[in-house]
This record gives C-alpha cells, sequence and structure tokens, in this order.
C-alpha cells in the first residue's frame, strides 16, 4: 500500500511580536503531523519566522532565540536619536543575516511573501523578491519602536497596521488547504505555559540599567497594569493590539482560511523575547489541539 499523500498547506503567519514565536511550535506541529507547507505568507513576527523557515534555518534560529537573556536582548537594541521610532534595528538584523544567510527570496525553495504597510497611501505592500532580510525589516516595524523601512521610494511600517493576518497572497496557491494563525485570539486569564527559571544575570551597567527599565516599561505596558496609572506606551500598545485583533477578525471572517490556529494576544507581552522556549510550547499545544479537532470532524 503506498503512503498517505501529505496534505499542502499555504501557511499564514500573523503578527504579534513575541508572541510570533508560537509560529515555530505550530511549524513543527503541522510537519510532525504530515503537513507539507508549500507556501508562507507572513506579516511582523509572522515575516519573521516565515521566512527563517523558508531559508530552511528555522532550527538554528530556534536554538538562538531559546537561548537569549534580557541582557541579550538589550545588547541588540541600536537606540535611534531620531524621531521616527526608537530603535534602528540594524543590529537585530545583521544578526539574523549571520544566523540565516543573506538570502533572496526568489532563491528560497518555498514562496515567501512578507506583508508591510505603505501608511501614507493606505496600502499593503506584499514583499515576495529581493534580500528576505530587507523584506523581513519592512515587514517587522513596529510603530513607535523600529523606525520605518524606505522601499522603492515609500516609507513602510509594520504590516500589521492594515492586515495582522495575511490571507489574500495565498489565493492563488495550489494546495490542498490554507492554514492561519491569528496572534490576536481573545484574551485568557492565563495559558497552561510552563514557566522556566532563568538563572540569575549579570550586573549591569548604569547605562545598560537605563536600557532595561526601558525594555522592561515597554514589555510591562504591552500587558496593562491595571485601571489606572497608564502611560504613553501602555495606551499605544494596548491601542495597537485592539487595533490588530479587530482587523483580523475582519479579515479571517472575509477570507476564511480552512483552519485558524488562535494564540490568546494576552498569552505573552510585546518585548517578551526571553519567554522563547514557553511560546514555542504555547504554539505547538494549541496546533496539536485544532488539529485534532479537524480529525475528529473529518476535515484536512
Amino acid at each position: 500500500m503506498s503512503a498517505k499523500k501529505k496534505a499542502t498547506v499555504s501557511l499564514v503567519l500573523g503578527s504579534g511580536g513575541a508572541r510570533g514565536l508560537a509560529h515555530i511550535g505550530v511549524i513543527h506541529e503541522l510537519q510532525d503531523h504530515g503537513y507539507e507547507i508549500r507556501s508562507i505568507s507572513g506579516c511582523s513576527m509572522g515575516a519573521l519566522i516565515g521566512g527563517v523557515f523558508a531559508a530552511g534555518k528555522l532550527d538554528d534560529f530556534e536554538r538562538w532565540i531559546c537561548a537569549i537573556k534580557k541582557m541579550d536582548i538589550i545588547k541588540l537594541l541600536d537606540i535611534s536619536w531620531g524621531k521616527d521610532g526608537l530603535v534602528k534595528g540594524e543590529k537585530i538584523i545583521s544578526s539574523l543575516i549571520d544566523l540565516v544567510g543573506d538570502k533572496v527570496i526568489e532563491e528560497l525553495p518555498i514562496p515567501f511573501t512578507a506583508v508591510a504597510a505603505d501608511v501614507k497611501n493606505e496600502k499593503e505592500i506584499w514583499i515576495n523578491s529581493g534580500r528576505l532580510f530587507d523584506a523581513i525589516r519592512a515587514s517587522i516595524s513596529l510603530p513607535l519602536f523600529f523606525t520605518p523601512v524606505k522601499y522603492k521610494q515609500v516609507y513602510l511600517i509594520d504590516g500589521g497596521v492594515l492586515n495582522p493576518v495575511p490571507i489574500a497572497p495565498t489565493f492563488n496557491d495550489n494546495t490542498d488547504i490554507t492554514i492561519a494563525v491569528n496572534l490576536g485570539g481573545p484574551p485568557e486569564e492565563k495559558d497552561e505555559i510552563i514557566e522556566d527559571n532563568p538563572p540569575s544575570e549579570p550586573k549591569l551597567s548604569p547605562l545598560s540599567q537605563k536600557i532595561d527599565r526601558f525594555v522592561n516599561e515597554m514589555r510591562n505596558s504591552v500587558k496593562g497594569g491595571g485601571e489606572k496609572g497608564w502611560g504613553v506606551y501602555d495606551v499605544a500598545n494596548e491601542a495597537f493590539d485592539a487595533m490588530q485583533s479587530t482587523i483580523a477578525r475582519q479579515k479571517l471572517a472575509a477570507y476564511p482560511p480552512d483552519i485558524v490556529i488562535e494564540i490568546s494576544r494576552s498569552a505573552c507581552g510585546t518585548l517578551e523575547f526571553d519567554r522563547a522556549s514557553q511560546m514555542i510550547e504555547l504554539g505547538r499545544r494549541k496546533a496539536q489541539d485544532k488539529l485534532s479537532q479537524v480529525r475528529n470532524h473529518g476535515r484536512a
């Protein structure tokens, strides 16, 4: 008897900061269940994870990101002294190129599209050619945090501003099913995530302490503290999360994929990249639960 043919997948990876590390767990679970990912569309963190996977370097990236501690995050922040964003992002992109290689999208073994936003002209920009990390850098340009990226005479920011779950680039794919991962799922009281016990970190210099406070303030502001005491970043980040979640619901209703895997937007803060292993495990569990439901209902 011949082996069962693998179901081919168009994979759509949404935006959501550090929650996007759950995409790694989702990809692993899909592969473990025999799905063959034939194309990827992603924005923001979804573009980063999708691009790294399309380049064949997801395992290397996973080892790297799981080893990151708070101090490592601080070292990757190259502060911008301009008014258009706090971080230039050159150090982060340079580190990723060292890890993955300076790839060209057209040469990737899996078709890949990164989605960014041209807010001046109110347009999504689909980037499916050129240098991979130029496309990723444009797609991850979170407003207020990263500086915008100039691309073909326009400035681009995070694709999640206009389309946090970019399904449309997959419409012409010749695949069996479309699977979307939405990082803006409804808030939950507490996700069942295994807590890490990280080792103590080295004493920081006065400058590093200032940057460390900045990172913590940004991270904590994304979560929202309570009913009072909100600062500008609390409001901006809560508003951005709410906006993305609303747009995602509209996009998913208008263009429903075959399978939607949802990660709660309360699962972790936008900048909590030192919780990588927890988010990856969460992605695995959410994908496993959804795929079990699909099998039980006789779909895909």
